[in-house]
């Protein structure tokens, strides 16, 4: 089950990843960046890693993929938001898509254990936690955390520049 779920999270990170670089318009390459975020943090959920998992969903998808399609939709002009026929290939990829996320979803929450109720053998205090923080994930956490700097940075630069476009 666990080989299962690690290449269903594996086709959407690597999906969205692909998604994102060859999307016409940026607000879909913000959400296929989002979809491929959202596998790696499935990938760490299965690596027995949810704190870093967590902070991969809160952070990178919660906050740096919203600000990106915040910023694009209000700095972009609204060319990409058109009315599709019914029928169209796009609502049918849209369809497709959104029903392979929810099977990889599926398929991550069955093969974990965060169904079953399981006691803490020995419950870590604040200063255990922060410790533990401060030495061991200490260079995993200042990696997330230039990353994320770098992804506002980004941000910012994107908005930036459709700003001097529109002025001219």
């Amino acid at each position: 089950m666990v080989d299962v779920t690690f290449i269903a999270m594996m086709v959407v990170t690597v999906g969205g990843a692909i998604f994102a670089l060859e999307a016409q318009e940026i607000v879909y390459g913000a959400i296929g960046l989002a979809a491929s975020l959202f596998g790696v943090a499935a990938l760490f959920f299965l690596l027995d890693a949810p704190y870093v998992a967590v902070f991969q969903v809160a952070v990178y998808i919660g906050a740096v993929a919203v600000l990106i399609l915040f910023t694009v939709m209000l700095v972009r002009q609204e060319k990409w938001a058109k009315e599709l026929p019914s029928k169209s290939p796009s609502r049918v990829a849209g369809a497709v898509t959104g029903l392979a996320l929810v099977v990889a979803i599926v398929y991550a929450l069955a093969s974990t254990s965060l169904t079953s109720d399981t006691a803490l053998q020995n419950g870590a205090s604040f200063v255990q936690i922060g410790q533990l923080i401060s030495t061991g994930y200490a260079p995993v956490l200042e990696v997330l955390a230039l990353v994320l700097g770098a992804a506002v940075v980004g941000a910012l630069t994107l908005s930036r520049v459709d700003r001097e476009e529109s002025s001219q």
